[in-house]
């Protein structure tokens, strides 16, 4: 099995402090990969030459919980013997706790590390600001390229639909022409003798027809007088001659 440790962000933090993410890569010769859990990290720190080398290299540890760092045991005995020495404000602190799935409240001994809490929060606002401003590129992107297949799909749509009417025209002129010359069908004579009752029905004198004849009549008349235009000379003279 290898190990592969990956150096995750370097951060500069107040008071001359930087902050260092690391983690751990484990691959298996199957060619699996999986990040090492934090309860196996920490134990590889415990031993006493390990924890001697860190402070002489001034190297504080914190290890980010994950899913398996602690079991439900370990939780609840974290929870059951308060680190501090106020039982009342450990117990406060385990009300306040939203989430007792992803959290564990972690006690603030000094005013010094009061005042490092806010810094580290907006520390880690700046670090979060990055990834924020990626998701959101992403989704823009991702909005664009909806809208783009919306459009393509409707474009398709209308040619599909313009493709379905000439289909539709092309069987039944194939229709029309493979029962060219034969006689009607029993089951298609009630729809002749309809068709033959609307024909009649428009070709009466008083029905649409008919009225649609003598309003195009009266269209083409109103577009074909006569139109006569008087010089002006000649307006002159006739407007002389009537005073």
């Amino acid at each position: 099995q290898a190990l592969t440790v990956k150096a995750e962000g370097i951060d500069a933090l107040p008071a001359d402090q930087t902050d260092v993410d690391i983690c751990v890569i484990e691959r298996s010769p199957n060619g699996t990969s999986r990040r090492a859990p934090a309860t196996r990290l920490d134990a590889h720190f415990e031993p006493p030459n390990i924890e001697a080398l860190r402070q002489r290299l001034c190297v504080t540890l914190s290890m980010a919980g994950t899913e398996d760092s602690l079991s439900r045991q370990q939780i609840q005995q974290l929870l059951q013997n308060p680190p501090v020495a106020d039982p009342v404000l450990w117990e406060q602190a385990k009300v306040d706790n939203p989430d007792f799935g992803k959290f564990v409240p972690e006690p603030v001994v000094s005013f010094k590390e009061l005042r490092r809490r806010p810094k580290g929060q907006d520390q880690m606002t700046k670090q979060h600001q990055p990834r924020l401003d990626i998701r959101a590129e992403d989704t823009g992107e991702l909005q664009k390229n909806q809208t783009t297949a919306v459009a393509k799909i409707a474009q398709h749509k209308r040619k599909l639909m313009g493709l379905s009417c000439q289909t539709s025209q092309a069987l039944g002129t194939q229709e029309v022409q493979s029962r060219s010359g034969y006689a009607v069908h029993a089951d298609e004579e009630p729809l002749s003798v309809q068709l033959d009752t609307v024909q009649c029905e428009l070709d009466a004198p008083t029905q649409a027809k008919d009225r649609l004849r003598e309003a195009m009549f009266q269209i083409r008349m109103q577009n074909h007088f006569e139109h006569q235009y008087i010089d002006a000379e000649l307006l002159q003279e006739i407007m002389q001659h009537l005073e």
